[in-house]
């Protein structure tokens, strides 16, 4: 089975250039889109050209906004939008598809914001995430994919040093949060299977960012530690262009 995961920063926008083209390249069984920025029927309109997938969408109730989609070959079960926490369900940003052997999870973690002013509230939704995801587990081994908005480790992003509790997506508060969903027993699979490479999945639109390869690693699968020997690999397809973010890839 192969998945992919890409925050395309506005699905209308990226369908204007080659984004269903690579799709149909990368021909994966099961898509998953964060950062759609559309209502559902905005979001068919947009892929409908795609064929052969099963399509299921949540977005935020702001317009423009946020929002997840995913795209599977393969019908799930079921489908919920959501982690049932009020305070984080209108913003469109998880969807998780029950499958015969896994639950899979797609998400678009809130941003830290411009001086870290929604630290606190980001800092909230990672415990109520890790909780909703724990709860998954119990039923299913879970697959947790998208855009987490934190780079993990030094190696994760391109100025260490002079980001490190400062910039949104690499202060302690949140690289904690996503250690404690690790603990849980996930695992992060391209990690696992590229311990020391330097590999990015984001770059800022200025500064020549992607050009220089100065980025930042914030877009994950992560799997749950029974489903890792099914790992066949686990990529970072930085060839792929149309967003600031590009696509990854699990094949498991």
């Amino acid at each position: 089975m192969k998945i992919i995961s890409w925050n395309v920063n506005g699905i209308r926008a990226i369908t204007k250039k080659n984004f269903l083209e690579d799709i149909k390249t990368l021909d994966p069984d099961i898509l998953c889109l964060q950062e759609t920025k559309a209502q559902p029927d905005q979001v068919e309109e947009a892929i409908e050209k795609l064929e052969g997938y099963h399509q299921f969408y949540n977005s935020a109730t702001k317009k423009g906004y946020s929002s997840t989609a995913i795209l599977s070959k393969i019908k799930p079960i079921k489908v919920t939008n959501d982690m049932g926490v009020e305070e984080h369900d209108d913003e469109g940003r998880i969807i998780c598809a029950e499958f015969e052997s896994f639950h899979l999870v797609t998400v678009y973690v809130p941003n830290a914001g411009a001086g870290l002013k929604r630290i606190d509230y980001r800092k909230q939704w990672d415990i109520d995430f890790k909780n909703y995801l724990v709860d998954l587990e119990k039923t299913k081994p879970v697959i947790v994919c998208g855009d987490l908005n934190v780079a993990h480790t030094s190696i994760d992003l391109k100025n260490d040093k002079s980001n490190y509790n400062k910039t949104a997506g690499y202060t302690q508060i949140e690289i904690d949060g996503l250690q404690a969903i690790l603990d849980t027993g996930l695992i992060d699979s391209f990690r696992l299977l590229h311990p020391d490479e330097v590999k990015y999945s984001y770059w800022s639109y200025r500064f020549n960012a992607r050009k220089n390869n100065s980025g930042w690693r914030i877009d994950y699968f992560l799997v749950s530690d029974q489903l890792k020997d099914g790992i066949k690999s686990a990529e970072i397809l930085n060839e792929y262009f149309g967003s600031d973010h590009c696509p990854v890839l699990l094949e498991i």
